[in-house]
């Protein structure tokens, strides 16, 4: 790779690491295998950074992160879990301590909420309403079919109001977990 298309790639990476990561952290409920995930979805952009410079090679990252989570739960059988550790924080000044410690709060329930459901279902909802993705994108994204998508999203819907009726008065609620 030549000096030029390394710049790039490295201020690619800078740059949409942050977004990348928040969407794993989503779709594995954990903060390593968030990392996990960005870094093999990174380094399989990089391998074909030469054909993605002048397309979107962030679409493509977040499509392969997509397609290696679900490999990962498929090779894995997923025995229920609860998530215990704390989400990551950005810092915040005292001015503002009433407002983050209500939106913590709220990620946390939401983290809580997320891990009783099941990994496709989880998907589904980060990718549909995390993502702002259509029901297409989303059945493309994941290799099923849009009425995959749709029930899998009414089931983890009505699974989240059962599990976390409390979210619904939260900001989220916008996000047409009603």
């Amino acid at each position: 790779m030549d000096a030029s298309r390394a710049d790039e790639f490295e201020a690619f990476v800078r740059g949409r690491t942050p977004a990348l990561l928040r969407a794993a952290y989503l779709l594995t409920g954990d903060q390593h295998l968030a990392e996990d995930l960005v870094n093999d979805a990174l380094i399989r952009t990089h391998q074909v950074w030469h054909r993605l410079r002048d397309s979107s090679p962030e679409a493509y990252t977040r499509k392969i992160m997509y397609h290696l989570q679900i490999s990962w739960w498929r090779r894995r059988k997923r025995s229920p879990e609860r998530l215990t550790d704390l989400p990551p924080e950005p810092g915040a000044g005292l001015r503002h301590a009433v407002d983050e410690q209500a939106r913590a709060v709220t990620r946390l329930a939401l983290q809580d909420a997320l891990g009783h459901l099941g990994a496709r279902q989880r998907a589904v909802l980060v990718l549909r309403y995390f993502e702002d993705r259509t029901e297409s994108e989303v059945a493309e994204l994941l290799g099923v079919t849009v009425g995959t998508v749709k029930s899998q999203s009414s089931k983890a819907l009505a699974r989240l109001r059962t599990v976390a009726p409390h979210l619904l008065d939260s900001p989220i609620s916008d996000r047409k977990l009603r």
